[in-house]
Formats: C-alpha cells, sequence, structure tokens
C-alpha cells in the first residue's frame, strides 16, 4: 500500500419541507470510509454496517465510482484502490446516502493525489452536484450544519446557516426503502402559481426560523409542492406527518423518503441533558408505528471531514 485516507462523512436531510431542491441540513450520523492506494490496479471493497451484503464490492460502487470521477477531474491515473466503509448512514432512507458516497469519494481523490496540496471545495461541491444531480444533500454533507445551494452557468453554489442553539433533530426511519430516482417519478410538471407562491414564503421563513426563531418552525416547514405528490410511494410516513404535525411537531419527509424528519427544540443553556427536550424526542416517539426507528440526532457542524492522513499502512 502506498497512501491511505480516512474520510468522515455525515447523514443529511434535504428540502426541510418546503426548500425543494435547495435547502439541506447534516445530522451527526456517519460513514466512515478508509481509503488505501494499492500497487496493483484492482478495486477491493468491504462494506460493514448500512448495506452490507447488499452494495457493490467492487469498482460499481458510487464511492469508487465518485473516486475515478475525482481523479479524472485532477488529471490523476490513480493505482489500485481499496475501499473499508463502516456504514453509519441508513440507505434508501431519505438521509443522503448516496450524497455521502459521492462526497467520500471525492475527497479521497483530492486528498490522495500526489499533486495536489488541498482539498478544493468548489471544485468537489461542482462535480458531486453534476454526480449527484442536484446538491441538496451535496452542499450539508460537505460543508456541516445547514445550507443553502443553488445552481449557476458555472455549476453549483452553496452556503452555510448558522442554526440556532435551541434546534434539535429527530429522524424517524421506517423499514421501507425508497430510491430517491423512483420518489421523484411521481412529481408533476408543473405546479400552481399558488403553490410556488406558498412555498416561495415558507421557504424564506424556514431560513429565520432555522436560524433565529425555532418557534416558528411547525409554520416554517409547511410545503405544496412535493410531499404530497409522492404519497402514494409512502403513505404510512404522510400518515405519521400528519400524526406528528397535528400535535404541534415540524415534521416533514426528509429528502425523497421515506424516513421523516422532525426538528423539534431543546433549551440552548443545557442542550446536552435538557428534560424538556428528552420529553418532545418521547412524544415523537409515541406517535411512530412499531418497527420504526426513532434517532435524535445533533446538527453535524463539522461537515465531511478528513480524519487520517499517512504515507503507508500495514497490511489488513
Amino acid at each position: 500500500m502506498t497512501g491511505v485516507v480516512r474520510i468522515r462523512v455525515p447523514a443529511t436531510s434535504a428540502n426541510l419541507g418546503p426548500a425543494f431542491d435547495c435547502a439541506g441540513l447534516a445530522l451527526a450520523c456517519h460513514d466512515v470510509l478508509d481509503f488505501s492506494l494499492l500497487e496493483r490496479g484492482s478495486t477491493e471493497i468491504v462494506v460493514r454496517g448500512e448495506g452490507a451484503g447488499t452494495l457493490a464490492p467492487d469498482e460499481s460502487h458510487l464511492v469508487a465510482r465518485a473516486f475515478r470521477a475525482g481523479c479524472a477531474e485532477l488529471g490523476w491515473d490513480a493505482p489500485g484502490l481499496r475501499i473499508e466503509a463502516d456504514n453509519g448512514i441508513p440507505q434508501g432512507r431519505g438521509m443522503g446516502s448516496s450524497a455521502a458516497a459521492v462526497v467520500a469519494g471525492l475527497l479521497a481523490a483530492w486528498s490522495l493525489c500526489p499533486d495536489v496540496d488541498a482539498v478544493d471545495g468548489d471544485a468537489v461541491l461542482r462535480l458531486a452536484d453534476a454526480l449527484e444531480g442536484h446538491p441538496d444533500n451535496v452542499a450539508p454533507c460537505l460543508l456541516g450544519g445547514a445550507t443553502l445551494s443553488w445552481s449557476t452557468a458555472g455549476g453549483a453554489r452553496a452556503d452555510r446557516l448558522d442554526v440556532s442553539d435551541e434546534v434539535l433533530a429527530v429522524v424517524l426511519v421506517p423499514e421501507l426503502v425508497l430510491p430517491t430516482h423512483v420518489a421523484r417519478t411521481l412529481l408533476p410538471g408543473s405546479v400552481p402559481h399558488g403553490d410556488a407562491a406558498f412555498n416561495a414564503g415558507r421557504a424564506a421563513l424556514l431560513v429565520h426560523a432555522l436560524t433565529r426563531e425555532p418557534g416558528l418552525l411547525l409554520e416554517a416547514t409547511e410545503d405544496r409542492l412535493h410531499q404530497r405528490q409522492r404519497a402514494a410511494a409512502m403513505p404510512e410516513s404522510l400518515a405519521v406527518i400528519d400524526r406528528l404535525r397535528d400535535a404541534g411537531h415540524a415534521a416533514v419527509v426528509s429528502g425523497a423518503g421515506p424516513s421523516v424528519l422532525v426538528l423539534t427544540r431543546r433549551h440552548p443553556d443545557d442542550p446536552a441533558g435538557d428534560p424538556a427536550a428528552a420529553l418532545r424526542v418521547r412524544e415523537v416517539a409515541a406517535l411512530v408505528p412499531a418497527g420504526w426507528r426513532v434517532l435524535p440526532l445533533p446538527i453535524d457542524l463539522a461537515g465531511a471531514r478528513v480524519l487520517r492522513e499517512a504515507p503507508e499502512v500495514s497490511s489488513r
């Protein structure tokens, strides 16, 4: 082995209700991947945790494809590659597992390329958007926190929001798997002008609620553009959202679903042990069907990180 790098990437939740395809939130649930360059030209992949036994163990794996795309962008003909992935992000549940895979592969290419001194975050975001198809998950995965992202003629751009310390995320994960491309086929080609205007107003309010006034999150997460339109693919998720919102909880579809994201509040002076926040999590859990996972997750402020670099490692 001639080089190794460890990459940690967070889960993400996109849309956050009304901000379809342009807002996302990084969550403290991670995949950790070790990339090792090999002298021989093969690709070896070991997956542990989420996706073990189902994800491809070869060059067709999304992480490996993103790594090779990064190498092509850098003009680097990389040698053989071994990837060991310890995955904590649920697959196919609307928690940004594919965005995490793309970001991890690209960061590994930049980190291991011998002709590169530092990661070019703008280039990684642009290429990740091109590979993923939209930047709402890759932006918070790369930057951490909450992000707003948009597309320009030169590629994707993004910026971070300073989320209020009172905001606490709870992700509700069903057993159902729903690929993003399937969920997107259910969206209409056009929407009424009134619905578009409604969502534009709520998306603006969402920024204020996330950063300054978390008490407005219930109203700020209302949506008319994409959640009901995809109800046929995840009726149980929409039923859970209705129960939670009727009880006063800001619940939305996480990304393309079927997971549900709940944005609740905690006391800013006691974020670790606030009993009121714990009570709200229990209230949320009581409205979730049996078999669903309830994951209270802090917001990941760090984003994707290169945790370890070394010129060589011993064989495993």
